[in-house]
This record gives structure tokens, C-alpha cells and sequence, in this order.
């Protein structure tokens, strides 16, 4: 099984169903939450980031050509090593794809421009070389999304919640077999 396969198993996992929460900022589209239309999220595909989509009725292949084509490629997470491409597809998924690359990016301690380009990517490849380099840079991004997303003003309602994902990631991470790409 691909990688992109393994991890979207992963992420529809958590992300599950149609969900119509009223709290979630994310089912709400055409204005601030209470003032737009009420449309829900399904596979994690919500109404707020794809006002154009059938939330409803996406089928769970349409939700995984929206993950690759808007955050999978977008975030060069076929050019991560299998814990670093679930951590940043997952950010992305949750929190945006600039952010995750620029988690990314600051774990690496390159600048933070939100381009996955050739001096990312060399400083990804002396990283992961170094013994544990792998597990210290997924670390490092979790310990950074972890920061921004306790200062989410949802933190009060969804924090528990989002902590059980964001702790669950790096055993998850575990499971993946696919070696690091060239």
C-alpha cells in the first residue's frame, strides 16, 4: 500500500463521518459561525474550506481526491519520511497547508516561507540522517502545532479531542511501512 494510502486510512480514521456540530467553525459557511449556513463536515472535508462541495452526500474516494490534490501534494509529503508526512499532511488537514510547512520548516530551522523547496528539502535530508533525526523533527512539529492549537479560542470545546489525536500521531506514525524516500 502507498503511503499516501496508509496515512489517509489513518486521517479518515480520525476525522470519521458527516458531523453537523454547530460549535465547529468548520461546518459553517458564508460568515462567522451562527451568521452563515450550516453545512457540516464528512471525512474531514468541511463545508467552511469546500463551500462548493456536497458536504452531505462526498463519497469517501471524492474526500481522498480532495486530501491528495489539496494537501498531500501541496505539502511535498511524498518527500517526508513516513512520520514527517503524517504529521504535516495532518496539520494540513486540521490546520492549513502553509502553517503545516511552515511547522515544517521551523522544526528544520530553515526559513519559515512556506515553501517546501530545495533548501527544505536538503535540510529534511541532514536531519533524518542523523540517528533519532526523524522522531526529534516530528517532536519538534507536534510540539509546535500543539502550542498553536492550545491558543485556538475552540481549544475549550474541541481541546481534549484534538490532544488525543495529537498524542495518538506519533504511535500511529509507528505503524507505517514505507521507507524513506530517495
Amino acid at each position: 500500500m502507498a503511503l499516501f494510502d496508509q496515512i489517509f486510512e489513518i486521517i479518515v480514521g480520525e476525522e470519521g463521518g458527516f458531523d453537523n456540530t454547530p460549535s465547529d467553525p468548520g461546518n459553517w459557511t458564508g460568515g462567522a459561525v451562527g451568521a452563515g449556513m450550516l453545512n457540516g463536515t464528512n471525512w474531514g472535508i468541511s463545508a467552511a474550506a469546500f463551500p462548493s462541495e456536497n458536504i452531505r452526500n462526498l463519497t469517501q474516494a471524492q474526500a481522498k481526491a480532495i486530501y491528495l490534490g489539496t494537501y498531500w501534494t501541496p505539502c511535498s509529503c511524498d518527500k517526508l519520511p513516513p512520520s514527517l508526512a503524517l504529521m504535516t499532511f495532518d496539520a494540513a488537514v486540521n490546520n492549513g497547508c502553509e502553517r503545516a510547512r511552515e511547522w515544517l520548516q521551523a522544526a528544520l530551522g530553515v526559513a519559515t516561507d512556506g515553501n517546501i523547496g530545495p533548501e527544505t528539502l536538503a535540510a529534511l535530508a541532514t536531519a533524518v540522517a542523523q540517528p533519532g533525526g526523524d522522531a526529534a523533527l516530528a517532536a519538534e512539529f507536534l510540539a509546535r502545532r500543539v502550542d498553536f492549537m492550545g491558543g485556538l479560542k475552540t481549544w475549550q470545546t474541541f481541546g481534549l479531542g484534538w490532544s488525543r489525536r495529537l498524542a495518538a500521531l506519533p504511535w500511529k506514525a509507528m505503524s507505517l511501512a514505507q521507507p524513506c524516500p530517495a
